[in-house]
């Protein structure tokens, strides 16, 4: 006889089934809490679009909760090899007849990552205008190179930002300015989702007239597919005879339009839905994503996947040898079927926060390299490094900004001069952060030609015409200020607080 005033122990399958009942009610409340937010919001059509972000946003969380998301979910074993023309060599493309190369960026749109501030470099506003080499911002440089390629080719391959809220009004501002060029530019925006308690697991906003941007969040740059698809322009765009779109981060100073690529894209036997570029890792990129095969599929590995004993071995440039530069090629019409479809998967990253009004919030974020496995066909191409050259630092900064390179109708090109295809490691000190005082600290940018690397560290001045080569570290100890002199040649040197220079 069961007496309900005796107590049992609870199984297993009580537990589960207690939070299962747990996760299902807490998304019960969440969503009537969105509810509610919609339901302030000022006019009918922005409550329309509103509820479609929100829609998104409830499947991202629900899975979160419901599948028990945990990025650390690779089982390490069942990684296997690449097949063989899985990545495939750049060098293989180069030998194609490009004499179509019209009608080839007929079939072309060109989207750029334009969501991020440049709050990590001290700038205000969106990073895309921040000066970046002789006085050319990144957008400059990106519709300079388009502005050649239409008037080469005779073509009208058209720009796309994918904004986010923090940079929507002050992009459109400024591409104001560019009504002159021989380039179509369109902006939309990615979403805009709730960020959310991690005790209550509730939005933390009350309001869509709630204008503290500390309680919404961009959700990754994954969301360019759903977002795009929400704008529009994907249809517009493929009604018009476009077939892909070449999505990379617009502070990627190497990511040009590649008809090689284009070209394998359009005219290779099998069909290409997705096509990402990788590069060969170096000392740098060891925390960079790569491709693996898993379950079947090409499948985009990221470090925050990796089981912790497992991290020397991902880093390793010996076994993964490859990194993805988030150059991405995709085919309009399966961007439009898989978002349909609802088969378009990505991992959740989870992203923890304290915010400075005492909130400890969760986002939840996708990557856009990650849909790799919903798409058919899906390649990649190891390209070589001049096609990675992102400025996320001022010490990357200081590379583009030296004579390393040259611009050439808006692409920057590496100077023949310097005998080695890679750039230098530099790792500048905090004093540098900032562009505005980057900037102060140096009264010229030195010659980097045959610098190998740079550390600098503590409060150091650089005079003008230095010279850096081989290896190279400055270190001013606390309380001590290093100015290098005008016209400096510093070669496998160590510079200490004390000003002795010493034989590396």
């Amino acid at each position: 006889m069961n007496d309900p005033l005796i107590k049992r122990t609870p199984s297993q399958t009580d537990i589960a089934a207690f939070k299962d009942r747990t996760k299902i009610d807490a998304l019960k409340r969440l969503k009537t809490s969105l509810n509610k937010i919609i339901s302030t919001a000022p006019a009918s059509a922005t409550k329309d679009a509103t509820r479609v972000e929100f829609d998104g946003f409830e499947k991202l969380f629900s899975r979160f909760l419901l599948e028990g998301v945990d990025q650390s979910s690779i089982d390490w074993q069942e990684i296997r090899p690449l097949p063989e023309g899985t990545v495939i060599p750049y060098k293989k493309l180069i030998t194609a007849d490009l004499s179509d190369a019209k009608e080839l960026l007929s079939k072309l749109i060109v989207v750029k990552l334009n969501g991020g501030l440049g709050t990590t470099m001290g700038c205000q506003g969106p990073k895309s205008v921040i000066s970046v080499r002789n006085d050319l911002t990144f957008l400059d440089l990106t519709i300079q190179q388009l502005e050649h390629l239409n008037r080469q080719y005779d073509c009208d391959v058209p720009l796309v930002l994918m904004n986010s809220f923090n940079t929507h009004e002050e992009t459109e501002k400024v591409v104001e300015k560019y009504s002159h060029v021989s380039v179509k530019i369109y902006n939309f925006n990615q979403s805009k989702y709730p960020r959310v308690d991690r005790e209550t697991l509730l939005p933390i906003a009350t309001s869509m007239t709630n204008s503290d941007n500390e309680c919404w969040y961009p959700p990754g740059h994954g969301d360019v597919y759903q977002a795009f698809y929400n704008s529009g322009l994907l249809d517009q765009f493929i009604q018009q005879g476009k077939e892909y779109m070449f999505l990379s981060n617009i502070d990627n100073l190497g990511a040009s339009v590649d008809l090689y690529i284009l070209k394998h894209l359009l005219t290779d036997a099998v069909k290409h839905e997705f096509i990402m570029e990788v590069t060969d890792k170096t000392r740098a990129d060891v925390k960079g994503g790569t491709l693996i095969e898993y379950e079947g599929k090409l499948r985009l590995l990221e470090i925050a996947q990796v089981p912790k004993e497992n991290v020397d071995e991902f880093k390793s440039v010996s076994k993964f040898r490859i990194f993805n530069t988030n150059n991405l090629w995709i085919n309009l019409p399966a961007i439009k079927r898989v978002v349909e479809d609802q088969s378009l998967h990505m991992e959740i990253i989870v992203n923890l926060k304290s915010l400075d009004k005492g909130f400890n919030v969760i986002q939840l974020e996708t990557a856009s390299g990650a849909a790799i496995k919903s798409f058919e066909g899906a390649q990649g191409i190891n390209v070589p490094r001049r096609r990675f050259l992102p400025v996320k630092t001022t010490s990357d900064l200081l590379l583009v900004m030296s004579n390393l390179f040259t611009i050439h109708r808006g692409i920057l090109v590496m100077n023949q001069q310097r005998s080695f295809p890679s750039v230098p490691l530099v790792k500048l000190a905090t004093s540098f952060n900032k562009v505005k005082d980057f900037l102060s600290r140096f009264q010229s940018i030195p010659d980097c030609l045959e610098l190998d690397s740079l550390t600098v560290s503590g409060d150091v001045t650089f005079g003008k015409g230095v010279s850096l080569r081989g290896t190279v570290i400055i270190i001013a100890n606390h309380g001590d200020r290093i100015d290098i002199p005008t016209g400096a040649i510093l070669e496998n040197k160590i510079i200490s607080g004390n000003l002795r220079i010493l034989e590396h």
